[in-house]
C-alpha cells in the first residue's frame, strides 16, 4: 500500500509522516509520499530527519493543480490519501477568505476527483473541531450539526461535506477526523502556543484577545497523529471521528502555565487586545466514539507536553521563525 500525505511539510502533516516513516506508529506502507506547496507555513526542513529515507518521496505541488496531482498519483501508484493540506489560520481567513475557500474546498474537491479516477482505496480528510462552532456546555458528538463561525471553519465544513458526498454518491471509501487544538514542536509561530512562547523568549508582550476566557481543548500533535493513523487503518468507511484531548483551558490559563514555566509574572508580560471578530467562546469534543471503536485516548500529559514544547522552542525558536518568515 502506497500512502500520500498532502500538506506533509506543515506542522501536523510532517509529524505524521515522520512517525510513520520511523515506525514510531507501526505501519506496513510500501512507500510514503509527501506533497506540499511550501507556502509560508510549509517548511521542507520539517522533513529533514526522513527526507533521505528509502521509500519516502517528496513533491512540491499544489493540491489544486489537477495535472501535477494526477501525475503524482499515477507515478507513485497511490492507494491511500491522508489530506492534511489546508489554509488554517482564523485571523488570516478573516482578513482574506479566498485562499481558504480555494485550497480547503476546491483543493479537496480536486483530490477527491483524482482519488476516484485512480481508484484510491481510502481517502482520509483531516478536519477540525471548529466546524461545529461554539458550545456553551457539554461536548460535541460526531452527528452534531455544523455551525462554523469563521471563513476558515466554514471552508473546512464545506470540505467535510464534499468528502461525505463523494462517499455517498460514488461509493468511495472516505473517513473524516476532527481534532481539537494541537500543540508541540515545529508549530508555525502565528499559532497561539508558539506565539506566546516566542514572545517570552524575545522578552516581548503576550497578546490576549478580549478577556482571555475563551476555552480551548488541547492535544499533543503526536497523540493527534496516532488518532489519525488509527482511523486511516481501521475507521469505518463513511464515518467521522472526533479526536479529543484531555485538557480544556481558558486562553489566559494556558498563558499562565507558560509564564510559570518561564518563571515570569503574568502581569508583567500579558497585554489584552481587541477581541477577534466572531470569536468562538468554547470548544469541546466528545471522544467516546473513537475510544469505543478504536481504543484511542491521548497518552501525553498536557503539563509534560507543554513543558517539553517550551524546552524545544528555547533551542529552536529563532531558527523556526527565520525559516518561516
Amino acid at each position: 500500500m502506497n500512502l500520500l500525505i498532502t500538506g506533509g511539510a506543515g506542522f501536523i502533516g510532517s509529524r505524521f509522516a515522520e512517525l510513520l516513516v520511523n515506525q514510531e506508529i507501526p505501519n506496513q506502507y510500501s512507500s510514503i509520499t509527501v506533497v506540499d506547496k511550501l507556502t509560508y507555513s510549509g517548511n521542507l526542513s520539517n522533513l529533514d530527519s526522513i527526507i533521505l529515507t528509502p521509500r519516502f518521496y517528496f513533491h512540491k505541488a499544489d493540491i489544486c493543480n489537477r495535472d501535477e496531482m494526477a501525475e503524482i498519483l499515477e507515478t507513485r501508484q497511490i492507494d491511500v490519501i491522508a489530506n492534511f493540506a489546508a489554509e488554517s489560520h482564523v485571523d488570516r481567513s478573516i482578513e482574506s477568505s479566498y485562499e481558504f475557500l480555494h485550497t480547503n474546498v476546491m483543493g479537496t474537491q480536486n483530490l477527491l476527483d483524482l482519488a476516484r479516477k485512480f481508484k484510491v482505496k481510502r481517502f482520509l480528510q483531516v478536519s477540525t473541531d471548529e466546524v461545529y462552532g461554539s458550545i456553551a456546555e457539554g461536548s460535541w458528538e460526531e452527528d452534531e450539526p455544523l455551525k462554523p463561525n469563521s471563513p476558515y471553519s466554514a471552508s473546512k465544513a464545506g470540505a467535510d461535506l464534499l468528502v461525505l458526498a463523494y462517499g455517498k454518491t460514488y461509493g468511495m471509501n472516505v473517513v473524516i477526523t476532527r481534532c481539537c487544538n494541537n500543540y508541540g514542536p515545529r508549530q508555525f509561530p502565528e499559532k497561539f502556543v508558539p506565539l506566546l512562547i516566542s514572545k517570552l523568549v524575545n522578552r516581548g508582550k503576550m497578546p490576549m484577545y478580549g478577556d482571555g476566557k475563551q476555552i480551548r481543548e488541547w492535544i499533543h500533535v503526536d497523540d493527534h497523529c496516532r488518532g489519525v493513523a488509527l482511523v486511516l487503518e481501521n475507521g469505518q468507511a463513511g464515518n467521522i471521528y472526533n479526536i479529543a484531548g484531555d485538557t480544556k483551558l481558558q486562553n489566559i490559563e494556558l498563558a499562565r502555565k507558560i509564564c510559570g514555566i518561564f518563571d515570569q509574572n503574568e502581569e508583567n508580560v500579558l497585554v489584552f487586545v481587541e477581541d477577534r471578530k466572531g470569536h468562538d467562546i468554547r470548544y469541546s469534543l466528545s471522544g467516546r466514539k473513537i475510544l469505543k471503536e478504536l481504543s484511542f485516548h491521548p497518552k501525553i500529559d498536557f503539563d509534560t507536553g507543554i513543558r517539553n514544547t517550551v524546552e524545544w522552542s528555547l533551542k529552536n525558536v529563532d531558527k523556526s521563525q527565520n525559516e518561516n518568515s
